[in-house]
Formats: C-alpha cells, structure tokens, sequence
C-alpha cells in the first residue's frame, strides 16, 4: 500500500486527468476497496461492476478531494462503500434474485482469504473495544448497510444519537487500527 503523501499525490494528480497516476491509484487500492466492495454486496460481479463504478467517480471528482486530516483512503473508502450500498440497496428495491448472481463464483481467492482474515481479526478486535450498542450500529452501518433512520428505529435512538455514535466510533476505530 503506497504511503498516504503517495496517494494523496495521484489524486491531485488524477483530477488533472492524468491516466498513468490513476493507473497507479488503482493498482495501489483496489484490492482493498474491492474488499469493502465484497464485503457488501457479498457477489463477486456485483462487487467488481461497484469497484468499477466507484473509480469511475473518483476519475470524475478527484478535484473534489481535499487534505482536510481525512486521509485519502478514508475518501476512496467512502467512495466505494456508498456506491456499494448503492447497488444494495437498487438490488432489494427491485427485488433482484437474477440466476447470474447464483450461477457466478462469488468465493475469494485464497490471497483475499488471507488478506481479509488478517484484516478482519484486527477489525474484530477493535470493536471489541467499542460499547455493544455502539458496534452493533457500526456493523449496521457499514455492513449490513442500513441508513441511519433504520438504525435509529433498529436501536430505539434519535437519529442524531446514531450519528454521534457512529462519528465517535469511527474515530474509536480508525486509533485502535493504527495502533
């Protein structure tokens, strides 16, 4: 994985338009995004056509990225987790069970096996940490992909109790993760 001045460097350039730094971008994160990508929509073609779509908007809006102290995985994450969702969720609106999904080989490499073991046991690990209510939205949120409303009613909060409690926990994790 290219270091976060790396990354943030190819993004700048990439809303230039330039090929070879997105060529790179995409070498450098798209296993991990990918992960996030099929960790969703739990089907191998459904999370590539995510994949390519989610660098398709980083193509178009990379001018839109800014160092903040958000790092440039945590906006390419982003992006690729909210199209993720997207897919889901146009998938249950249409009711969607077409025989491609069932007839496509949805199991990982044995490499992402291992990547995503390792990676999960440390994600594991961190919630962990987290207050059981409060991981319990995180998995809502970002792996079941409910929107906040529905984890509010899920949980019997206010919304805004659900924003907070995802905003803290995410900033919860993301120190455990670095740790």
């Amino acid at each position: 994985m290219a270091d976060t001045a790396k990354l943030e460097d190819w993004i700048a350039r990439v809303a230039l338009g330039d090929r070879v730094a997105f060529s790179r971008l995409y070498d450098a994160t798209s296993a991990k995004l990918f992960g996030v990508c099929l960790r969703i929509l739990n089907n191998r073609a459904s999370a590539e056509d995510a994949l390519q779509e989610s660098f398709m908007k980083v193509w178009r809006n990379a001018d839109r990225y800014r160092s903040n102290g958000m790092s440039p995985m945590t906006w390419l994450i982003t992006i690729a987790r909210n199209t993720a969702i997207d897919r889901l969720r146009r998938r249950r609106a249409a009711g969607s069970d077409d025989v491609i999904e069932h007839v496509a080989d949805s199991a990982p490499t044995p490499e992402a096996n291992a990547v995503a073991r390792s990676e999960a046991e440390r994600i594991v690990a961190c919630l962990r940490e987290l207050d059981d209510t409060r991981a319990a939205a995180v998995r809502g949120a970002y792996l079941e992909g409910l929107s906040y409303a529905e984890l509010a009613d899920k949980l019997s909060v206010p919304l805004n109790t659900v924003r907070t409690w995802l905003r803290r926990s995410l900033i919860a994790l993301q120190a455990c993760m670095q740790r």
